[in-house]
């Protein structure tokens, strides 16, 4: 069987993956990104970015990966779409099947990400960027004055809502249960928050409005009685949780009981030669800054791997 033979690899098209084709470009070793299942990450899903340094106007979330996919490629980055199916960390180089095809590479930069747990509602997925978020430090800004609900119960959704009170006329924490995942701290300082009512034992049915293409309400249900309302609500933040894409490297890389990839200092993983980059290993910071920072890091790290090897 034959491989196609590359210096660099790196999986996933977000902030950290084009920074780390960026830096691996620039030293001259001619990376292959694999572009992944969501190209863009999750900024191709964030209508505007107001807190990406350089850009005081702020910018749509696709402009700002496109941006740095075009630059990646001015210095000599490779794109490809498609998605790792199969990994061989066992020897390098390192074995990938994307798609169809095998790959070799003598250092790997996995920059897959994070995706966000949704409640798998259609006009949900319509409304994403549109009032829909996954990302109170993100968006809770534009939605000052106005009524925001949160859906979750664990600690994610607590400081979440807690967050954005700074912003919000109103919070309203929806929970399916009436118990909670979150920290005894965490549903203190919620329940006690003046501007947090919370709702348990409550689902939500739809999204309105799709025809108008913005958040105008939702449609709740309560779980024991079976009762419908509807409710005016302008954003609606989901955080019931994040699944890192690792799902390839399972068995080989070493990974948090939740599928984070464990980190054995600055970029490196537990296997020599395979770094990590942004969400897929960041669990707490989760923003565009931090995952371009990550990918420099790892683009360097390979780049002085790949020169005390000699290659």
């Amino acid at each position: 069987m034959k491989f196609l033979m590359h210096n660099v690899v790196i999986l996933g098209s977000g902030c950290a993956g084009n920074t780390a084709a960026i830096y691996a470009a620039r030293a001259n070793l001619k990376p292959l990104v694999i572009t992944g299942h969501e190209p863009g990450g999750q900024l191709s899903i964030t209508s505007l970015v107001e807190n990406f340094p350089g850009f005081p106007e702020g910018l749509d979330g696709p402009v700002l990966v496109d941006r740095m996919k075009e630059q990646a490629q001015h210095f000599g980055a490779e794109y490809r779409d498609g998605s790792v199916l199969e990994a061989d960390l066992s020897q390098r180089p390192f074995r990938l099947r994307v798609e169809n095809d095998w790959i070799e590479t003598r250092v790997l930069i996995v920059a897959t990400g994070a995706s966000a747990r949704w409640l798998g509602l259609e006009s949900e997925q319509k409304l994403i960027g549109k009032g829909v978020s996954s990302c109170a430090t993100c968006d809770g800004f534009f939605f000052r004055d106005k009524q925001i609900m949160v859906v979750g119960g664990g600690d994610s959704a607590m400081e979440e809502s807690i967050f954005l009170t700074r912003f919000g006329r109103k919070v309203t924490l929806v929970h399916r249960r009436d118990q909670f995942r979150a920290s005894k701290i965490m549903i203190d300082r919620t329940m006690s928050h003046p501007k947090i009512e919370v709702l348990t034992n409550t689902v939500i049915d739809e999204v309105y409005d799709m025809s108008k293409g913005a958040v105008t309400g939702v449609k709740l249900r309560n779980t024991v009685t079976g009762e419908s309302a509807n409710r005016d609500v302008d954003g609606l933040f989901i955080a019931i949780g994040h699944v890192p894409n690792t799902k390839p490297f399972v068995g080989q890389l070493e990974l948090d009981p939740d599928g984070y990839i464990v980190s054995k200092g600055g970029a490196r993983t537990n296997i020599t030669g395979v770094f990590h980059a942004g969400d897929v290993q960041d669990r707490t910071y989760r923003q565009a800054i931090t995952a371009a920072g990550a990918g420099c890091m790892a683009a360097i790290e390979a780049e002085r791997l790949l020169e005390h090897e000699g290659h």
